[in-house]
């Protein structure tokens, strides 16, 4: 890069942000270890991923065995690296993790020692298995604690309580209760709960994108799209915190991680937000709102997005074109917040000598970008996820030799084998967990009552049945992950919402958003709070104006959820573009009435009217269409003529 060009490299050093990873990320809480148990730590997690690289080229094993070695791997790994308390800051393994994670082999070692004759015994168990089966329950609550948080542990504990004391709990809740054997064989030693769907998919899909995911940030693409953002709009009106929001939704297809997106992105566009005048608490919010998204960007989406296509029945490509355009009218909208408000405070962009060349950039690295363009061309052609995620992982690493700058090492890509599957670590414990909360609810039947509680509470209204479902999803996300929050949603509150005529890919769609939005919305928010960190802002304000600026991470879902045809139901040309169009029409409205800005300052009347125009906008129907584009024009047109009068005072 010439010498006349702004430093992209992370204001941040490598600790700093590892510290902000640790305190905002429980899974970067690890141990550091040394000597022959840092080694012992690679060989495994080495061996896990040739083990799943081994079953994507060659098969995957039988059922219980492929979910339960998964477990295992992942099992023995937490217990190493991870401390019983969160605030130890001892990197040396305790003699209770050691046993902890000798039992780990043991309980799914004996799935694949006694595998036949667990079989053959069709649910006659004998004292060993649920021996065993007890242990390996305990062992997954504890490791999931660690590495996940209390939250999602707390949920699964009441599970198995309510699965024992059934008879205690009231009116529809009731049911005759279940013995301890019962519970712990169902949970361990059937496919219907923690070695079930979810794991199912965490052992097959989910591990190889987040190995693709690790081979491609080693090739260096992370910094070339922030360059490449940079370069496209750093130079716009509030250039850098359009480019955010632009590198954001490009790392999205690597980082399934809101924090992680926010510090390894916010490194470098937070504080050049704040040289060009916004607030602290502006530009940490805008990192994070617009980082949040990019689990909801394909083609690579957040690790629940696989795990729908279990609960759908749809395949991924499905579900990632579905998701493209409410993933536009998200970051659109985060675009248009950006835009109010620096015109509003009259920010410019950077100068154009002082930013990347954007075409110097795609001439030099394209390459970056052809494993992702080869892994959606390897789905369009209907090559199931796992096989095409094997191809993308060796694509990238061959890519890689292209240029000395980004070619990985023998050492390089021995480690990625690492860095993947420690990647894996909380999704894969996230999933064990979650399907023991979706196994209490099928062994109790819970699902189907549940289903009825929200119909009968909702009154059978739809709006009323995806609002309480909205705030049931952001308070859970607000402390278990996006993955095992989108199971139980999609366990207990999408199969109301499809009862009540939203189509199925619409209903998942809208609990996947609403868990992932509880990433930026108070009090517990959490890639907030890590932009906060680097830009030195109050914490809470952050999370607070995070949540304004992302109003399209709650306006869409309803938005999708009312006109499906925006998720592909249905679509034709005209509906697709009338819909969207209207969309977005009314999502500047709503931008406007909330920022308070449009053309000049809003007044509160004009405001409450952009609003409620946007709204109806965002509503189809062509009555609706009609009123809310009059009512926005008419403000629109009120605006422009009083900045008019303003800027001729101004010049006089």
């Amino acid at each position: 890069m010439a010498e006349n060009k702004i430093d992209l490299t992370p204001e941040l050093d490598e600790a700093k942000q590892a510290e902000l990873m640790a305190k905002y990320d429980r899974e970067f809480t690890y141990r550091r270890l040394q000597g022959p148990m840092a080694k012992i730590v690679t060989i495994v997690a080495s061996v896990w991923a040739l083990v799943q690289l081994y079953t994507a080229m060659f098969g995957v094993f039988p059922t219980t065995i492929q979910r339960g070695q998964h477990v295992g791997f992942a099992l023995f790994l937490v217990f190493i690296l991870y401390p019983m308390r969160r605030s130890s800051r001892s990197n040396t393994v305790p003699w209770y993790d050691y046993i902890f994670a000798a039992l780990s082999v043991a309980v799914t070692g004996y799935h694949i020692v006694f595998y036949q004759p667990i079989i053959h015994r069709a649910g006659a168990y004998t004292s060993s298995d649920i021996a065993i089966s007890i242990i390996a329950v305990i062992l997954v609550i504890e490791a999931t604690r660690r590495v996940a948080g209390p939250v999602l542990v707390s949920v699964a504990s009441f599970f198995l309580l309510y699965s024992y004391l059934g008879a205690m709990f009231p009116g529809f809740l009731s049911h005759r209760g279940y013995a301890i054997p019962r519970i712990a064989t169902y949970m361990w030693m059937s496919t219907e709960s923690i070695l079930g769907i979810p794991v199912g998919v965490s052992s097959t899909f989910i591990f190889l994108f987040l190995l693709f995911a690790t081979y491609l940030k080693k090739t260096g693409i992370g910094d070339w799209l922030t360059d490449l953002a940079m370069g496209v709009a750093g130079g716009a009106t509030g250039g850098p915190a359009k480019a955010a929001v632009i590198a954001s939704a490009a790392q999205g297809t690597i980082s399934g991680s809101s924090v992680a997106n926010t510090v390894g992105t916010g490194s470098v566009t937070i504080p050049l937000m704040k040289s060009i005048g916004y607030r602290s608490e502006f530009a940490a919010a805008t990192e994070a709102a617009a980082s949040t998204g990019g689990q909801l960007m394909p083609p690579i989406m957040g690790a629940a997005a696989f795990i729908m296509t279990e609960f759908t029945g749809l395949p991924y490509i499905t579900i990632a074109l579905s998701a493209s355009i409410p993933a536009f009218l998200y970051f659109a909208g985060i675009f248009i917040m950006i835009h109010l408000e620096a015109k509003r405070q009259g920010l410019r962009g950077l100068k154009r000598s002082e930013l990347p060349n954007p075409f110097k950039l795609i001439k030099e690295k394209w390459f970056l970008a052809a494993p992702i363009v080869a892994i959606v061309v390897l789905l369009i052609q209907g090559r199931t996820p796992m096989r095409a995620a094997l191809f993308a992982i060796f694509f990238a690493i061959a890519v890689s030799f292209i240029r000395k700058d980004t070619r990985m090492s023998l050492k390089e890509i021995f480690q990625g084998l690492e860095e993947g599957s420690r990647s894996a670590l909380p999704v894969a414990l996230a999933c064990a967990t979650a399907g023991i909360i979706v196994g209490i609810v099928t062994l109790t039947g819970l699902g189907v009552k549940f289903s009825t509680g929200i119909l009968i509470l909702s009154g059978g209204n739809v709006y009323l049945a995806m609002l309480f479902t909205m705030f049931a999803s952001i308070i859970l996300g607000m402390g278990m992950p996006t993955t095992a929050n989108y199971i139980v949603q999609a366990t207990i509150a999408a199969p109301v919402l499809v009862e009540l005529g939203i189509p199925v890919i619409a209903a998942h769609l809208f609990v996947f958003y609403f868990g992932i939005v509880a990433d930026i919305t108070p009090p517990v928010a959490l890639a907030a709070f890590a932009g906060s960190g680097i830009a030195g802002s109050n914490p809470f304000k952050t999370g607070v104006q995070a949540s304004k600026l992302a109003f399209a991470a709650y306006l869409v879902p309803f938005i999708f959820a009312t006109s499906p045809v925006l998720v592909l139901v249905d679509a034709t040309p005209v509906k697709l573009i009338t819909a969207l169009a209207t969309a977005l029409i009314g999502m500047y409205a709503i931008a406007g009435g909330v920022s308070g800005y449009l053309k000049t300052d809003a007044k509160v009347w004009e405001r409450v009217i952009l609003a409620v125009g946007g709204i109806m906008l965002v509503n189809p129907g062509m009555t609706t269409n009609v009123l809310g584009i009059v009512m926005a024009g008419v403000i629109f047109a009120i605006q422009l003529r009083r900045a008019k009068k303003e800027d001729a005072a101004v010049t006089s």
